[in-house]
């Protein structure tokens, strides 16, 4: 039976006990929290009517499993799109309730337009976790293009008015007639605009 010396197997043994399933078992990593964001993903602030959605976020376990008291910090942008909290600073500390969730409360945007990130920390018995919940900050409430409806109408009735001015010019230059031609009626109704123009 043929022997190895001992300073050909030490290295040998060394290198096994760390290959998987070879030796002494590998420790286990140390379970982590997650975070995971219920509400306020993708939402719009209204700025101009103060208007937000309140972030809620959810810590649990490796097992996710909710974990109650769990440290939750938001933080907001130093600048930028963002706000403030009630106190007026830019970061708010809560504690998750029995479902593991944390509410961000009293923030107050400010008057910037544009995209921001609200960070967002969580710790529970010694473990951490940190996520980033998007959101946009807007002045106009959408789809109007930010135009008053008195802006809107003086736009309607300056069309409806060069319709008919060019009805007109077109009449009595066509046809050599010295008498116009009848131009049909222009008619404007609340709601959405009928313009009529010659036929």
């Amino acid at each position: 039976m043929l022997r190895a010396p001992l300073s050909v197997l030490l290295p040998v043994l060394l290198l096994l006990q760390c290959l998987p399933g070879i030796g002494a078992p590998f420790q286990e990593e140390t379970p982590k929290l997650r975070i995971v964001i219920v509400e306020g993903e993708g939402a719009i602030n209204n700025i101009r009517q103060r208007v937000n959605r309140e972030p809620i976020v959810q810590v649990e376990d490796e097992n996710r499993k909710p974990i109650a008291g769990a440290a939750v910090v938001f933080f907001l942008p130093s600048q930028g799109p963002g706000g403030v909290f009630l106190d007026g600073g830019r970061s708010l500390t809560t504690i998750t309730d029995a479902q593991g969730r944390a509410v961000m409360r009293g923030f107050r945007p400010n008057n910037f337009e544009g995209k921001f990130e609200i960070r967002v920390t969580a710790s529970a018995n010694g473990q951490t976790a940190s996520a980033i919940i998007h959101q946009t900050a807007m002045a106009a409430g959408g789809g109007g293009g930010g135009l008053s409806t008195g802006a809107k109408w003086a736009i309607v009735i300056g069309v409806v008015a060069a319709g008919a001015v060019g009805g007109a010019i077109a009449v009595t230059r066509g046809g050599g007639s010295s008498t116009p031609a009848a131009i049909a009626p222009t008619t404007l109704t609340p709601g959405t605009p009928t313009v009529g123009g010659p036929k």
